[in-house]
């Protein structure tokens, strides 16, 4: 046993040009054929732990599974199972998971269940339980892995920080999200962030997003820490950060304002796949950077026109698209994108047809609003306006009523040229001070009359943690301006929570306030 796992800890430090060569020798070399077959011969005479490592060490140097040796040591481990400390049952349990699926492996993992589910209260190394709630993975029932819960939770107040980043990625291994674990489990790591090495930073923001948990708190301590630290990282690590924070609607705007820096100091840095990521990121957080948004969109248009003669165009698409969201448009791959022999590759594909033709129309809309060229309508023919109304605007359609006393002096559900739409339209004085009811004469002409916007939006549609709109609803919000509106945000789910005299002076605030038009309206608080 102590010679085997000696040739396994020299073996696994290796690299996999070494491991393969090594292994060659290893199996070719007369000594190692004379222990297998001491190994086999004295199997059910050796102690619990010999047993469990020798398996352990033969199955990782890869020994094939279908060899009577490794089917002989499960047999043996089945039969001596109940005899297993903890130790021996967790590194029994890691070999079993790098094996495939047959008769003795299925009935030693069954058994081993039963064990673990016996032992797990009496199992105090968070090391030890952590290492079996990754063995027992995502098939393990949920009342096992509660139990796991339970006895993790016993002993969260001795985690150190090593372990916290195993119980993280435990859980995302089992698909089991326990908010308690990884509170205490982030707060461990932002205590110790300057420890975790720049893999482990990604790791932990790849299991909050597999596991739907979300804490502006742990993400920001993980995007200061890397802020402070940017020059000492490569500007691909950067990008990998960024990209992380982006799949999860967190924005770092202190990092994403260095970077910014760093593509308009350097942008040869960037090669397609980069600048693509790039782009993805900064439209989709809704972030410019201050005081140099020219120079910094000059230069991403700069980098893509490089790749035009290369890049596909559903990639032309994804970039001209980014770009539009925030604002800008670049003319060069605009016109390349919008040739017809461009448009009709882009829609001939099935894949993604519905998301493509909804890009290419949000392009289009950016062309015409964003143009300098245009200029605000004197008034909007709406394209047609149904009564019907989704059951979660019906309690703001009774309080719009209760405000203004008449369902005659609002719009619902209002659709608009570019296919925007609008929950609910109030039209009044320049003052703020008197409603004008809804009439077919209201869509003449009139600088006296305001037109606001109402629109009920959800959590998600706002960067995490924040009242910052993200990219696409940033740009509605731009055009709405553009066609002559005054966007009011509400946040739909705390206006749920309100009670329905709170939801009627909460409009009525909003309707008559000249200020903060275009803020969301209800502060979004981190909901750990």
């Amino acid at each position: 046993t102590n010679c085997l796992t000696t040739v396994w800890r020299l073996f696994k430090n290796l690299s996999e040009d070494q491991q393969r060569y090594e292994k060659q020798l290893i199996f070719e070399h007369p000594a190692f054929v004379k222990l297998c077959q001491q190994l086999l011969q004295d199997s059910r005479r050796m102690t619990r732990g010999d047993l469990v490592f020798s398996l352990h060490a033969v199955v990782s140097l890869g020994v094939p599974q279908n060899t009577l040796l490794v089917q002989t040591l499960l047999r043996v481990c089945q039969e001596k199972l109940n005899q297993l400390d903890n130790r021996c049952i967790s590194v029994l349990a890691t070999t079993l998971a790098g094996l495939d699926k047959d008769k003795n492996v299925s009935a030693l993992q069954a058994g081993l269940q039963l064990l673990v589910e016996q032992r797990i209260p009496s199992i105090r190394d968070i090391f030890i339980l952590q290492n079996l709630m990754k063995c027992m993975g995502k098939d393990a029932p949920v009342f096992l892995k509660k139990k796991f819960e339970m006895a993790v939770l016993k002993e969260i107040d001795h985690l150190t920080f090593p372990n916290a980043l195993r119980v993280f990625l435990a859980l995302v291994a089992m698909n089991y999200c326990s908010v308690p674990i990884l509170n205490a489990c982030s707060k461990k790591i932002q205590e110790n962030v300057h420890d975790a090495p720049f893999r482990q930073l990604i790791l932990i923001l790849e299991a909050c997003y597999s596991l739907h948990y979300r804490n502006v708190k742990l993400f920001s301590a993980l995007a200061d820490y890397v802020s402070s630290t940017a020059c000492l990282w490569d500007k691909k690590q950067i990008i990998l950060f960024l990209s992380a924070c982006e799949t999860l609607g967190f924005q770092p705007s202190e990092l994403m304002g260095i970077f910014a820096e760093k593509v308009t100091e350097d942008p040869e840095f960037l090669n397609l796949k980069d600048l693509l990521i790039v782009l993805r990121v900064y439209s989709r957080l809704n972030y410019v950077p201050k005081h140099q948004e020219h120079l910094f969109f000059e230069t991403l248009h700069s980098c893509l026109n490089k790749y035009l003669l290369q890049i596909s165009n559903t990639e032309l698409l994804k970039a001209v698209y980014s770009l539009c969201i925030l604002g800008y448009l670049p003319h060069r791959p605009l016109d390349h994108l919008l040739q017809k022999d461009s448009r009709d590759e882009l829609l001939s594909d099935d894949l993604y047809k519905g998301q493509k033709e909804m890009m290419l129309h949000c392009v289009k809309a950016c062309v015409e609003l964003d143009s300098p060229s245009f200029t605000k309508p004197a008034f909007v023919l709406t394209e047609n306006f149904s009564p019907l109304i989704s059951l979660n605007l019906t309690k703001a359609r009774e309080a719009l009523i209760e405000v203004l006393g008449d369902e005659n002096m609002f719009r619902q559900n209002v659709q608009l040229p570019y296919k925007y739409h609008i929950d609910f339209e109030i039209r009044m004085d320049s003052d703020r001070k008197k409603v004008f009811p809804i009439s077919a004469t209201d869509d003449h002409a009139d600088s006296s009359v305001q037109r606001l916007a109402f629109l009920f939006v959800p959590l998600s549609a706002f960067c995490l943690g924040t009242t910052h709109p993200q990219g696409k609803l940033a740009m509605k919000m731009r055009h709405l301006n553009k066609l002559g509106y005054h966007v009011i945000l509400i946040l739909n789910k705390k206006f749920q929570e309100m009670t329905n005299e709170g939801a009627v002076e909460f409009l009525k605030g909003k309707i008559y306030s000249e200020n903060d038009l275009t803020s969301a309206e209800v502060t979004v608080q981190d909901n750990n």
